[in-house]
């Protein structure tokens, strides 16, 4: 690599893997220069205002995934990042009754056994084995997996991968073995019988995911929503005191005091790349930047769709990343709320805080989430919406006046490109009504409660975020696009096919949600090419 440019990495994206990125490269000695579209840090892990004194996560809501090794390196804590706990787990609601699955094992099995005590059974078990596999996977998650046709250091972690799975053993093993591949709903129904469980269970499977409950490998997506840790937890979630968006404001703060340049409003035209190396970046404004390395952290078809000239890049890459899959189908809501919803299966009053400080789903059963997939392929969205809902201000009152609410909604099944070739502008308002016209079903005084919206449908996403195909996840999480195949054979160690190009983002191994672990692996293998 040169010495003349005026940057040792330039990453392109300061969504919260980028900052990751850059704090991490230039912790470890290296001269680095964020450039970023939006006048805002943070991508996706974005707080604001949305209504007059209603502010809350925009795109992303809740914390799990992102890497304890990541906060403890770049030192969120001491810049500011506060995860809190939450006391409940999961509440879905049903026609005239509920399912409960609090943190508290024996009375989650209460919960369960009133519509199966053989599911009751089964659950702790369930639970167990799903926490061994994802424990593993976590520790997958945390470097760059082996690549196809590799060298030695592909050689040397196909090794520590092949370690790590022996040390599972062998029913672990086959565990692991039936997530990669098995639909979701096909797994659920091999553990339990009632409905209520397996919906709560398989809307984990289409998180951000366009797939029916028995496509296979939908189960991975269960296992990789497992795999995070709150405060020590496995698979615990909790909510960042100010939303998500004091994450990035974390991440930048870091990255800052680490010496990190970062520029918004500086959209990226196109890497620019000499005698077949990436050397730098062009922007919309004319200017370049030079550096040693290009680090980029959006989706890789938008990366090699519109930023790289398709000359330098070989054919059966290219053709891999014009054929690549990037639809999450999903729509995204924050709503502010007058008083707390009333869920008509609930008590009332302050009794309700115990079950609403967690998740609560609207996913009663695995026929619902086909139902929910077959519509928005025929019509574009579903007609009986799979919601998954938070209340981040029962454990944040930062976020809203005292005595109101502020609602986070995420929402599938919604396609991206409509099939009566309609755009989401003709449907945004109307779909959204019928979204809180759903939830007003379990909860009476929930519309007339709603002061205020904000609505992101998934050409918003695509549009603000730069998201291609509205995709969370830069990419969907499917069997052909994960691991050493994400996102193609040869190139999962974050190295692109041009020489000084890596990639940071969710569109690299271990794949989307707001862990940081793209950015962090993907900067080690750059300081090691660097030194």
């Amino acid at each position: 690599m040169g010495k003349s440019e005026a940057f040792d990495v330039v990453i392109i994206g300061a969504g919260h893997n980028g900052l990751t990125c850059a704090g991490y490269l230039a912790r470890g000695g290296l001269k680095v220069k964020v450039v970023e579209r939006r006048d805002v840090v943070g991508g996706a892990a974005l707080t604001e205002e949305f209504h007059p004194g209603f502010r809350n996560s925009v795109f992303s809501y809740l914390v799990s995934l992102l890497s304890p090794k990541v906060i403890a390196d770049l030192e969120l804590a001491r810049f500011g990042l506060e995860i809190m706990d939450r006391t409940s787990g999961s509440f879905s609601v049903l026609q005239g009754d509920h399912l409960w699955l609090p943190r508290d094992g024996s009375i989650a099995r209460r919960e369960i056994a009133r519509f199966s005590k053989a599911d009751a059974e089964a659950f702790p078990e369930f639970e167990d084995r799903i926490a061994t596999v994802a424990e593993a996977l976590r520790a997958v998650a945390e470097d760059a997996p082996p690549d196809f046709g590799g060298g030695w250091p592909d050689l040397m972690r196909l090794l520590s991968l092949g370690n790590r799975v022996r040390k599972l053993g062998a029913r672990a093993q086959a565990d692991l073995a039936d997530l990669m591949t098995m639909s979701v709903g096909h797994y659920l129904e091999r553990w339990f019988e009632s409905d209520p469980i397996k919906g709560i269970f398989g809307f984990e499977g289409v998180i951000g995911n366009f797939a029916g409950p028995y496509q296979a490998g939908s189960a991975y997506v269960l296992l990789h929503h497992a795999f995070g840790e709150v405060n020590g937890r496995t698979g615990a979630w909790g909510h960042a005191k100010g939303g998500m968006g004091a994450i990035s404001q974390a991440l930048a703060a870091s990255a800052k005091a680490s010496g990190v340049e970062i520029e918004t409003e500086a959209p990226v035209r196109e890497v620019i790349v000499e005698k077949g190396k990436a050397v730098g970046v062009v922007l919309e404004d004319g200017r370049s930047i030079r550096a040693r390395g290009v680090a980029a952290n959006v989706n890789p078809g938008l990366l090699f769709g519109q930023m790289v000239d398709p000359a330098v890049v070989p054919k059966d890459f290219k053709r891999r990343m014009d054929t690549w899959r990037s639809e999450s189908a999903t729509f995204r809501m924050n709503v502010a709320l007058s008083e707390m919803p009333r869920f008509s299966s609930l008590p009332g009053g302050d009794e309700d805080l115990a079950y609403l400080n967690g998740t609560i789903d609207i996913c009663p059963s695995l026929d619902y989430i086909q139902d929910a997939y077959d519509d928005a392929r025929a019509a574009g969205w579903a007609k009986r919406p799979i919601i998954s809902m938070c209340l981040p201000t029962t454990l944040d009152d930062t976020l809203a006046p005292e005595g109101c609410h502020v609602m986070s909604l995420f929402c599938q099944h919604f396609r991206r490109h409509l099939p009566d070739g309609t755009t989401w502008d003709d449907h945004r308002d109307s779909v959204a009504d019928m979204i809180i016209d759903t939830v007003g079903q379990y909860a009476p005084n929930f519309k007339a409660a709603v002061v205020g919206r904000q609505i992101n449908s998934p050409l918003d996403i695509e549009r603000k975020l730069n998201m291609t195909g509205g995709d969370i996840f830069h990419g969907a999480l499917h069997l052909d696009q994960i691991f050493s195949l994400r996102p193609a054979p040869g190139h999962a160690d974050h190295r692109m096919p041009v020489p000084g190009l890596y990639l940071c983002g969710s569109g690299a191994h271990p794949g989307g949600g707001v862990t940081g672990l793209p950015g962090r692996n993907a900067a080690a293998e750059i300081l090691r090419d660097i030194r």
